[in-house]
């Protein structure tokens, strides 16, 4: 028996970090703004006749092997998919995981791992979850994983694929597709690896910690992410481009206040280069710190905005946003 499966990864538009339970209660309106993309993560599950389980990481070069599910430790290499195979009782397979995305780089590629590796294993163990209950599977699994709470967002991007925001309150979290003109959005957005990976969880971690214990610069930050995620999203549905773009260059002045560590030298050399080859916006993919950069502006600028970036060092990633979310075959 061999099943194969994919899943998207995202560009975060606005609103990230503010989906941490608990954090989107403290601030009416909390969403986030996300695109799907062509960068996915894979994950196949073959049968094995002698019983045991192995797993493969092929971008990483990694393996693991054991006699059962109930041998696979739960802090040591290649940890979330050993977390995902504990929680299924997987018995007589092998794994074979392989990530397009670059590590570290803020484009939600650990969950869209988790998603395809969870569509996958649903299948084979005959369970068939359904969209929800296997999404707070992937997020229960991945914070067991690495310790600290996760985001709401990642897992819906690479489950449903396509254009949307992310609605979060009190009553739940809800995802609502956003209609756009999706080939104009891909002439507008540059997407660039810095070629330095980020520990989102941290980061995003002592920014939690430090909402819950009432920093009130952090609290007033989220107010205008959150400001910013709303006035994109109205930009987005009227088809306001260059509004987006200001909106994403509004991001960006704010997030990079939420702590020390979210940008660094590097990234603003970067961002003013593009800038200055004319880019209306920029903004570090995911928890900053290195990563992925977007680079938003008008699609006759884009060319020489992908030239400045490559030309500063950064690897410049081709995509194209993603409509289907996973897929499992």
């Amino acid at each position: 028996m061999r099943i194969e499966s994919s899943a998207p990864t995202r560009i975060d538009l606005a609103g990230g970090t503010i989906d941490i339970w608990p954090l989107y209660l403290f601030h009416d309106q909390a969403q986030t703004l996300n695109v799907a993309i062509s960068l996915w993560a894979r994950a196949t599950v073959e049968s094995r006749e002698d019983g045991r389980i192995a797993i493969r990481s092929v971008d990483t070069g990694r393996e693991v092997e054991a006699a059962s599910w109930r041998d696979l430790a739960r802090d040591s290499d290649l940890s979330l998919l050993r977390w995902l195979l504990r929680f299924f009782k997987a018995e007589g397979l092998t794994l074979t995981t392989r990530a397009e995305s670059p590590a570290g780089a803020g484009i939600a590629g650990s969950s869209a791992l988790n998603i395809a590796v969870c569509g996958a294993m649903s299948r084979w163990t005959g369970a068939d979850y359904d969209a929800e209950t296997l999404l707070r599977i992937a997020m229960n699994v991945e914070a067991q994983a690495i310790s600290v709470p996760t985001g709401v967002q990642d897992y819906r991007p690479a489950l449903y694929g396509g254009v949307a925001a992310v609605e979060l309150g009190v009553a739940g979290v809800v995802r609502v597709p956003i209609e756009v003109d999706v080939g104009e959005l891909e002439r507008r957005i540059v997407l660039a690896y810095t070629g330095v990976p980020r520990n989102s969880g941290t980061n995003n971690w002592e920014v939690t910690r430090r909402h819950i214990d009432g920093d009130r610069g952090v609290f007033d930050c989220f107010e205008r992410i959150r400001d910013t995620a709303v006035a994109m999203r109205e930009a987005l549905v009227r088809g306001d481009w260059d509004e987006v773009g200001r909106q994403v260059a509004a991001e960006w002045d704010n997030r990079k206040r939420l702590a020390p560590g979210v940008t660094t030298p590097g990234i603003e050399a970067l961002v003013d280069r593009a800038r200055a080859a004319g880019a209306q916006g920029a903004k570090v993919c995911g928890a900053g710190g290195g990563g992925c950069i977007f680079f938003f502006g008008r699609p006759a600028d884009m060319p020489a905005v992908r030239e400045a970036v490559a030309a500063s060092g950064a690897r410049i990633l081709d995509y194209r946003v993603d409509e289907d979310g996973l897929r499992v075959g």
